[in-house]
């Protein structure tokens, strides 16, 4: 298939094309960067280069590259900026969407996010509702937002599966060893409380992409079998980067419950290369 990565440099982009190029397919990446093509020749894909903010570049990109599949894998991260992050899912994606009707794209695959639900008491499953509720704090407000509108604008393409990853990890990743959260790890500014997290190597992450290309339409949570609290993981962790160990406390943020795979397991059969981070950060860390 003819196959176009936007977001072609993010930690899943850099692992999923050598994948999709090794399984035969034709692949084009984007970047808004031009001095980023280089690493996406590199990769073995044709580079691109648009803001996903300027609906006309959008629309000029997929009407010349005429993909059958369109991978969304955009994020605005780089500097930890959740709100512009937010605006790239509500108004990036509307544009590549609008783009990819007008070209005639047949499917699209995009980039989402497990921790976006409703609270709760267990690991989430994609049948309960996002958590939109009015009440809930400003910048889990804007997150969810953002997740919403990404994934009402995808699901106008019938033909697409959206993938709610956990929080990536592996090279490249925030929790790298030279990432942001190892640096605040480091330094005590990261707590160890009740809230719960489900996490996903990068590697797992761009495989469930590359074979998103042949399973059915729908929402799955790509996540490992492991959800666990933070006074479970973040000592692990911590002691793998080097760090001292992190102060406790009680209680939870909203939403952080963890994702189940149940989904993706029973009806897909996935299974992830790293089924715990367990073993995932010692590959990883160590």
């Amino acid at each position: 298939m003819k196959i176009l990565v936007a977001g072609a440099t993010g930690v899943v982009g850099r692992n999923l094309i050598p994948l999709l190029i090794e399984a035969g397919h034709s692949v084009a990446g984007s970047s808004r960067h031009e001095k980023r093509t280089p690493l996406i020749r590199a990769l073995g894909a044709t580079p691109v280069v648009f803001d996903a903010h300027d609906r006309k570049a959008v629309f000029a990109t997929l009407e010349s590259q005429q993909p059958d599949v369109l991978i969304d894998q955009l994020t605005d991260l780089a500097e930890r900026d959740f709100a512009a992050n937010s605006r790239l899912r509500i108004e990036g994606t509307r544009h590549l969407i609008d783009a990819a009707k007008a070209a005639g794209v047949q499917r699209v695959i995009a980039q989402s996010i497990s921790w976006a639900y409703i609270p709760g008491d267990s690991p989430a499953h994609e049948d309960e509702p996002l958590d939109l509720a009015l009440d809930a704090p400003q910048s889990r407000r804007s997150l969810v937002q953002g997740t919403y509108a990404l994934e009402q604008a995808v699901s106008e393409i019938p033909d697409h599966v959206i993938l709610r990853y956990g929080l990536f990890y592996g090279p490249g990743t925030y929790y790298a060893q030279g990432g942001s959260i190892a640096e605040h790890v480091r330094l005590g500014k990261v707590t160890a409380d009740d809230s719960v997290a489900s996490f996903i190597h990068v590697e797992d992450a761009a495989r469930a992409a590359l074979l998103a290309l042949n399973w059915p339409a729908g929402i799955f949570n790509i996540v490992d079998d492991e959800p666990a609290p933070s006074t479970e993981w973040l000592p692990i962790y911590a002691h793998l980067i080097g760090a001292p160990p992190p102060p406790l406390a009680s209680g939870s943020a909203r939403g952080e419950r963890g994702a189940s795979n149940k989904k993706a397991r029973t009806v897909l059969g996935w299974k992830p290369l790293y089924p715990s981070w367990r073993e995932g950060f010692n590959v990883a860390l160590g």
